[in-house]
């Protein structure tokens, strides 16, 4: 049975648009093609959907900026090729959904970013805020100071890890080819597209090639970024860019591309990743009010609610919650350090910011990143 309903029901999308697509092969920024894309995302915006749109193409639009024919070697000349390709890939996205008018922001990231909980957090918390406030966030990997990011990173990755960071429902990959076949269709004329397949198949690698000339991946980084992105639940979809209204038709549920499907669902995935955290920093000790209120209501941890605190950790460390009489609760990543928590436990919400000076989350841990034990 299809499993395309999926695509029909996503309320959160994260789109990843590749370099070749972007820069036409290379040939500079293909304007055309991203009015139709974010024609398609202004679309979906104003139904409801809510996008964050992951964009490759900095270096490649750099390198016809510059003249350059083949893609740095050394990293200097990449950094800088990023930095001048970055200018021309923002003024475009921006002048095209200006002109449905819709806002864009633009967040420059690192892999490490993303990887650090208290970075991750704040990551967290600045594109929730920018998609509460009808924003659609443009997210490129910071290609300009980074370093290892550059030799072994991919936007692929990174999409994947943004679908992880926001639950998304679900992550399409537009790239240039029509998905992933069961063989390398340019070489083999009897290779067949897979329409749909479990995202941790093993199988699955041994029929992706090898990167283009202009980005950093290739099929092989799309499998293992939709693996990457199940482990939250995510639906990832890997679909021609350069099929007409690719977008709209992919979240009406035709049969495009290849659909890449979790065993989990988003829930229990994210969960899973947070029980297998086992290294916490510090203790909270919940009073009983607290303590029912999680297992009954699956709700978040709010600083009324504790009594004491013990250990050193920082917002974004994973800490344990325990009753009054030492019974292990729950744990969770933290959004505040040990330091403000001992300043407003005990105390409501309201007489936060009074307390500390600033208010970073209303909730001591967010009920998307505490799991029951």
């Amino acid at each position: 049975m299809s499993q395309r309903d999926r695509l029909e029901r996503a309320k959160r999308v994260v789109v990843k648009i590749g370099s070749a697509l972007l820069t036409n092969d290379g040939a500079g920024l293909d304007l055309p093609a991203i009015a139709s894309w974010v024609d398609q995302m202004a679309a979906l915006h104003e139904r409801g959907v809510e996008l964050i749109l992951v964009s490759s193409g900095s270096v490649a639009e750099g390198m016809s900026r510059l003249g350059l024919t083949e893609r740095p070697s050394t990293l200097h000349e990449l950094q800088a090729a990023a930095a001048v390709g970055q200018m021309g890939l923002v003024q475009a996205y921006e002048s095209q959904f200006m002109g449905h008018g819709v806002r864009a922001a633009q967040i420059l990231l690192t892999h490490d970013d993303l990887s650090n909980r208290k970075r991750y957090l704040n990551a967290r918390s600045t594109v929730k805020a920018l998609l509460e406030l009808k924003v659609i966030p443009i997210i490129n990997e910071n290609d300009t100071v980074v370093t290892d990011e550059i030799r072994f990173g991919d936007n692929d990755t990174l999409g994947a890890l943004v679908a992880n960071l926001l639950e998304a429902d679900v992550l399409i990959i537009l790239t240039d080819q029509e998905g992933l076949f069961t063989a390398d269709p340019r070489s083999n004329p009897d290779a067949t597209l897979i329409s749909e397949a479990w995202a941790d198949d093993p199988e699955l690698a041994g029929m992706a090639g090898d990167g283009g000339r202009l980005g950093r991946g290739g099929m092989i980084t799309k499998v293992r970024a939709a693996s990457l992105a199940a482990r939250s639940g995510t639906t990832t979809l890997v679909a021609s860019g350069r099929q007409p209204n690719v977008l709209s038709r992919a979240l009406d549920g035709e049969d495009l591309g290849t659909l890449f499907l979790p065993k989990d669902t988003p829930w229990a995935a994210r969960k899973r990743w947070l029980a297998g955290h086992l290294q916490t920093r510090g203790t909270l000790v919940l009073d009983a009010g607290a303590v029912r209120v999680l297992r009954d209501k699956n709700t978040s941890l709010l600083s009324v609610g504790v009594k004491q605190v013990s250990g050193r950790f920082r917002r974004g460390d994973m800490v344990q919650c325990v009753s009054e009489q030492g019974e292990l609760i729950a744990k969770g990543l933290v959004n505040y350090d040990q330091d403000d928590v001992l300043k407003i436990l005990g105390q409501p919400t309201h007489k936060m910011e009074a307390l500390l000076g600033y208010i970073a989350d209303p909730e001591l841990i967010n009920r998307d990143n505490l799991v029951l034990v």
